[in-house]
C-alpha cells in the first residue's frame, strides 16, 4: 500500500508564484488554488497512490523558535493574496475528503516525518511530495521524496530514493542535516558554521559522514588550518544547527495509514466550491454535475433517472475505477430513530428478501455492538440502541434480525460476523460482500472504502455496489469462488478470530526477559572481540568495525556503505568469531522483539485473537496481522520455543496438520509433467528424486548436500529462480547453478514448457489464473523497463501455482470447519499459518480431530497427484508439529 503525504504550504507556494494572477469576478485571488489542484491532479494520475493527505504549518511559534528566538527571522511575510487562498484550499480538501493535518507548536514538515515513520512502522510505502529540499532527510528505503521544481515556468517532479540521492549527493539522506549543521540555511536563518560554504561542507561530509565524526577527530587530517579553525570555532552553532535542523518523527498527531485512504468527494460540495472559485475548466475535467437542487424543476425527474442508470452502469463504478472526481447522488434526509415500528421493519426486509447493512464501527464505544444502517427498497432505518427502550429490546431486534432467513449485504463480512460473535448473537444469510468481491475482481488494486457520509447513505452505497459487482463476477467467471470459498471462508476465519489461540503468557515473558539477557551479554563478547563500543543496530558502524578495523573481506559494498545483510555475515562467519557473535546476536533481538509482541497482544481471556486478512495479497494468501502469527520462526531451536508458548486451554490438546509440499504438487497438477506426477504418485521424496537425476546417481547414494541442492532447485522454480540467484542461495559458482537448472529442466521437461507458455499466454491475455480461475492482473509484462518486466515473468509463473495452492487450503479450511461443527462442535481451528492448519479440541477427541482435518484436507481438490497433510497431536504448537 502506499500512502502520498503533500507538503501543503510548499506546493501552494510554489503554485502562487508559478502562475500567472487568477481571481473570481468579485476580486479573490485563486491561481494558488488553481495550481495546487493541477498539481495534484497530474501526480494522481502519475503515481496512482492509494492513500492521500496533505500536511500544512501553523501560524504560530514552534518548538524551534522557543530553543532560537531568531529562527526563520528575516523571511517575507507571506502575501495576502496567498493567505487567503489557504483556507479555500482546506475547503476543497474537505470536499474531495483528503485529510489534511496541522499542529500548533509543530512544522508541517514534522508532520510529514511523522506520517512517514507510521508509514514505515506498518509496512506501508510513503511518498512525500514537497518543493523544500529538507524533507529529502526523511528518505529511506520505505519512504521516497518527489521533488517539485520549476524551470523555465514549468513545474516538474523528481523522485528521489535512497539511490538518486546518493548518486547526486554523494552521502545518505540522513546525513543532508549535518550538511545544513556546516552550511546553515540563510532561508530558515540557520548559522551553521560561519565560514563554511556548501562545497566545503559538502566535501566534509562525503568524507566523514557525520558533524559527530568531525569533531571527534583530532585536527581534522586533511583539512587546512583556516577550515580547522572555523570549524572549532563554530562547534556550539554546528550543533544547534544540525538540531533545528531535524526533521522530527513524533510529532504528537492522531493518524495511521489507513486513515488517509482514498475516499470518493463529497462531488456536491465540490461542485458548489468550484462555481464559487469559478473553476469551470476543471468541473468540466472532472465531470462534476450540478446537486439536485441546482437542477431546473422541469428537468430534474429526467435527470434523476439518468444519473441513476450511469451510477449502476458498470463494475468499475464500484471498484474505485471512475475519474477521481466522480459525480455521486446527494445524500438523502436521514432520521435518527427508525420511524416505522420494529416489528414492521423486519417484516419490510422479509419481503424485500434482501437488505444492505451498514456496521458502523467507527461510532461504535469499546465493547458494544455497533449501530446499523440498513436501506432494503424504500426502506432505510438506523438501530442503535438509543432507538429501543431497553437493551433486552434492543438485543432481541438483533436476535431477530441475524437469525433471519432474508439475505444481508455488507462491506467486509467478517468483520461482520465477528462482531455478531462477540455479541453472542446469530449471524445467518450474509449473502453478499461489496470488499470481497471488489477484491476478487481487482486483487492488485486497494478496495475502494465506503464514502464518508452518513451511515444511510453507507447502506445505500452497498445496495449500489453489489447491484454492479454481481454482474461482473458472474461475467469474469468468479461467482463460484465468491460464493463457494471466499464467502463460507468469512465465517470460519471470523470464528477463528473470535476464538483465538491459547498462550501462555508467564513463559512468554520469561522467554523475552532470557532473550534480553542473552543479546546483552553477546553485546559485551563482541565488542571484546571488536575492542571497541558501538551501535550494533547501524550497518554503517558495523561495516566499519568488520571491514575497516579488523580488516575482514568486504563481499558486496553498496552506495551506502558496506553490506552487512545476513548474506553477508554467512559468507563472513568461518573467518573470524565476531561473525558468528552477530548472527546470534541479530536472532535473538529479533525473538524478543517478537515475544515482546506476543506478550502485548494476549488479551484478558488469555488468548491472542489476531486478524486474519482476505484481502491483502495479490495471489489470494491469507495474510496475518495485530499481530502477524505468520512471522512466528519454525526452524531454528531457540526460535521453534516461540511455538512451544502457544498452547492448548486445560483439558484440551493442539491438533496440526501441514501440506506437504502442496506448491510442488500443484505445479506437477498444472505443468501435466509426467516424471513429476510419477514420483509423487509413488509416494517417493521429491527432493531425493530431483537429486538422484540431477547428479546422474542411484536414490540410494544420494546425499544430504544433493538433496538440499535439489530442494534449492525444486522450490526455486516455483519462483523463477535463475542461475544467479540459485548460485547465491547455495554458495556455489554461477556455472555450476546454471548446469543444475538446465539438468532440472532435462529431468522435468513438462515443468520447463509450463514455465514458458505461461508467461506468453500472460502477456498475451494480460493476467494469469489459478485452476479455480482466481486471477491476477499482469501490467509488468507490458513495462518498458528491464527489471520490471523480469519480476513480472517471475510473477506469471508462481502466481498460478501459489494462487491455486491458496485456493485449495481455503477450500480446505471450509471442510474441515463443516466437518468438525456436524461431529465434534466442541473443537475449534484456531489458526492457519501458510499451509498449515490448528485445531483445538478436547483430549479425548484428539484422534477423531486428526483423522478429520487430514481427510478433509488430502480431499479438498482433486489434483493429478495425491495432496498429503501431515497431522500430529501435542498440548502446543510445537508438539503438535
Amino acid at each position: 500500500m502506499k500512502l502520498t503525504a503533500i507538503d501543503g504550504n510548499s506546493i501552494i507556494n510554489r503554485a502562487f508564484y508559478g502562475i500567472r494572477a487568477l481571481s473570481t469576478r468579485d476580486g479573490t485571488p485563486t491561481n494558488a488554488v488553481y495550481g495546487f489542484l493541477t498539481i495534484l491532479s497530474r501526480l494522481l494520475d502519475e503515481t496512482a497512490p492509494d492513500a492521500l493527505c496533505v500536511c500544512f504549518d501553523v501560524h504560530a511559534p514552534t518548538f524551534r523558535h522557543q530553543k532560537y528566538a531568531e529562527y526563520k527571522a528575516g523571511r517575507r511575510p507571506m502575501p495576502d493574496e496567498l493567505r487567503t487562498q489557504i483556507p479555500l484550499l482546506k475547503e476543497v480538501l474537505a470536499a474531495m475528503r483528503v485529510p489534511a493535518y496541522e499542529l500548533a507548536g509543530w512544522e508541517a514538515d514534522d508532520l510529514l516525518g511523522t506520517i512517514a515513520a507510521r508509514c514505515e512502522a506498518e509496512n506501508w510505502r510513503c511518498e512525500i511530495v514537497t518543493g523544500d529540499r529538507d524533507s529529502l532527510q526523511l528518505i529511506t528505503a520505505g519512504t521516497h521524496v518527489r521533488l517539485v521544481t520549476s524551470r523555465a515556468g514549468k513545474t516538474e517532479t523528481v523522485e528521489y530514493s535512497p539511490e538518486k540521492f546518493f548518486e547526486k549527493y554523494g552521502f545518505a539522506p540522513a546525513q543532508i542535516v549535518d550538511l545544513k549543521a556546516l552550511m546553515g540555511d540563510a532561508s530558515d536563518n540557520i548559522k551553521g558554521v560561519p565560514g563554511i560554504g556548501e562545497k566545503t561542507a559538502t566535501e566534509l561530509i562525503r568524507r566523514f559522514g557525520t558533524i559527530e565524526k568531525i569533531y571527534e577527530t583530532p585536527d581534522v587530517p586533511g583539512v587546512s588550518a583556516s577550515v580547522g579553525k572555523k570549524l572549532a570555532a563554530g562547534r556550539e552553532s554546528a550543533f544547534a544547527s544540525f538540531d533545528l535542523a531535524t526533521i522530527r518523527r513524533d510529532a504528537p498527531i492522531k493518524f495511521a495509514p489507513a486513515d488517509a485512504l482514498r475516499r470518493e468527494p463529497d462531488a456536491p460540495a465540490l461542485w458548489r466550491l468550484f462555481k464559487k472559485l469559478e473553476f469551470s475548466k476543471l468541473i468540466a475535467k472532472w465531470k462534476l454535475e450540478p446537486p439536485a437542487a441546482a437542477v431546473p424543476a422541469e428537468n430534474s425527474a429526467e435527470n434523476s433517472a439518468e444519473k441513476s442508470a450511469q451510477k449502476t452502469g458498470t463494475p468499475d463504478d464500484a471498484l474505485g475505477d471512475l475519474p477521481l472526481f466522480a459525480a455521486v447522488p446527494a445524500e438523502k434526509p436521514e432520521s435518527a430513530v427508525p420511524a416505522e415500528p420494529f416489528e414492521k421493519i423486519l417484516a419490510q426486509c422479509a419481503a424485500a428478501e434482501s437488505v444492505a447493512v451498514y456496521f458502523d464501527f467507527e461510532n461504535a464505544p469499546a465493547g458494544t455492538f455497533p449501530p446499523l444502517a440498513i436501506a432494503a427498497g424504500t426502506l432505510e432505518a438506523e438501530i442503535s440502541a438509543a432507538a429501543f427502550p431497553s437493551a433486552d429490546a434492543h438485543r432481541a431486534f438483533l436476535h431477530k434480525f441475524f437469525s433471519a432467513p432474508f439475505g444481508k449485504f455488507v462491506h467486509d463480512a467478517k468483520s461482520a460476523m465477528r462482531a455478531c460473535l462477540a455479541a453472542a448473537l446469530p449471524c445467518k444469510n450474509f449473502t453478499f460482500d461489496t470488499a470481497l468481491a471488489a477484491y476478487l475482481l481487482a486483487p492488485t488494486r486497494a478496495v475502494l472504502p465506503l464514502s464518508a457520509g452518513t451511515p444511510l447513505g453507507r447502506a445505500r452505497e452497498i445496495a449500489e455496489r453489489r447491484e454492479a459487482l454481481v454482474p461482473a463476477l458472474c461475467a469474469g467467471g468468479f461467482w463460484r469462488l465468491f460464493s463457494e470459498i471466499e464467502l463460507p471462508l468469512c465465517r470460519v476465519l471470523a470464528r477463528a478470530e473470535h476464538v483465538g489461540v491459547a498462550v501462555d503468557s508467564e513463559r512468554l515473558r520469561a522467554f523475552s526477559a532470557e532473550n534480553e539477557a542473552s543479546a546483552a551479554a553477546l553485546q559485551s563478547e563482541i565488542f571484546a572481540l571488536a575492542g571497541t563500543d558501538f551501535n550494533l543496530n547501524s550497518p554503517k558502524q558495523l561495516g566499519e568495525i568488520l571491514f575497516e578495523k579488523l580488516a575482514l573481506p568486504a563481499r558486496r559494498k553498496t552506495k551506502t556503505g558496506y553490506s552487512t545483510d545476513a548474506e553477508t555475515l554467512k559468507d563472513l562467519e568461518p573467518l573470524h568469531p565476531i561473525v558468528g557473535k552477530i548472527i546470534e546476536f541479530r536472532q535473538v533481538a529479533k525473538l524478543k522483539i517478537i515475544a515482546d509482541g506476543l506478550a502485548d497482544a494476549v488479551a484478558p481471556d488469555g488468548r491472542i485473537h489476531t486478524k486474519f486478512n482476505m484481502t491483502a495479497t495479490a495471489t489470494g494468501r491469507l495474510s496475518s496481522s495485530e499481530p502477524n502469527l505468520q512471522n512466528v520462526p519454525t526452524r531454528r531451536e531457540r526460535g521453534n520455543e516461540l511455538r512451544r508458548m502457544f498452547v492448548a486451554a486445560r483439558g484440551n490438546v493442539l491438533v496440526d496438520a501441514d501440506y506437504s509440499q502442496i506448491e510442488l504438487r500443484v505445479l506437477a497438477h498444472i505443468a501435466n509433467d509426467a516424471e513429476m506426477q510419477a514420483a509423487f504418485r509413488r509416494g517417493e521424496d521429491i527432493h531425493a528424486a530431483t537429486a538422484a537425476s540431477v547428479f546422474h546417481v542411484a536414490p540410494a547414494e544420494v546425499t544430504p548436500a544433493m538433496r538440499r541442492v535439489a530442494k534449492a532447485v525444486n522450490f526455486g522454480v516455483v519462483y523463477g529462480i535463475g542461475a544467479f540467484s540459485l548460485a547465491q542461495d547455495l554458495g556455489i559458482p554461477r556455472a555450476e547453478a546454471k548446469q543444475y537448472i538446465e539438468k532440472y529442466f532435462e529431468k522435468f521437461a513438462g515443468v520447463s514448457a509450463y514455465l514458458k507458455n505461461v508467461v506468453e499466454k500472460a502477456k498475451a491475455e494480460g493476467f494469469v489464473s489459478t485452476l479455480l480461475g482466481r486471477r491476477r492482473a499482469m501490467p509488468e509484462l507490458a513495462s518498458a523497463n528491464h527489471n520490471v518486466r523480469a519480476f513480472g515473468e517471475r510473477v506469471a509463473m508462481n502466481a498460478p501455482i501459489q494462487g491455486t495452492a491458496a485456493d485449495i487450503m481455503k477450500i480446505a479450511m471450509n471442510r474441515v470447519s463443516a466437518r468438525l461443527a456436524a461431529d465434534v462442535p466442541a473443537a475449534e481451528i484456531v489458526l492457519q499459518v501458510h499451509d498449515e492448519l490448528l485445531v483445538e479440541t478436547p483430549a479425548e477427541t484428539a484422534e477423531i480431530v486428526k483423522k478429520i482435518v487430514s481427510e478433509e484436507m488430502e480431499n479438498a481438490f482433486p489434483l493429478a497427484v495425491p495432496l498429503v497433510a501431515d497431522a500430529a497431536i501435542g498440548e502446543n504448537w510445537a508438539d503438535a508439529k
